[in-house]
């Protein structure tokens, strides 16, 4: 009888004891989700600035590819008159 009488604070005083635990873990937490959240902002930062730097130099890596396209194509045109010699693996190395 008596331990029916005392189940009810046991009880209110194990919920208040987790709930507590529950609290100081929570408190805890927090700096290092300011950590974490610190972390995620200084990354940005710097995919920020990434994304600046690719965005000036795209036009110019554009033109770059042109100018080497056009050489490819030149270089092309320029060697479809002479057929250079088959290579086989009974070749010789020169290197």
């Amino acid at each position: 009888m008596f331990s029916a009488v005392l189940a009810g604070p046991r009880v209110t005083v194990h919920l208040v004891r987790r709930l507590f635990a529950a609290l100081l873990e929570a408190a805890e937490a927090v700096p290092r989700i300011a950590g974490a959240l610190d972390d995620v902002r200084a990354t940005l930062r710097h995919l920020e600035r990434l994304l600046a730097y690719v965005a000036e130099e795209l036009p110019d890596l554009a033109d770059q590819v042109e100018q080497i396209r056009a050489r490819v194509d030149s270089m092309e045109e320029a060697s479809k008159g002479s057929v250079p010699p088959a290579v086989t693996p009974a070749s010789r190395r020169s290197g």
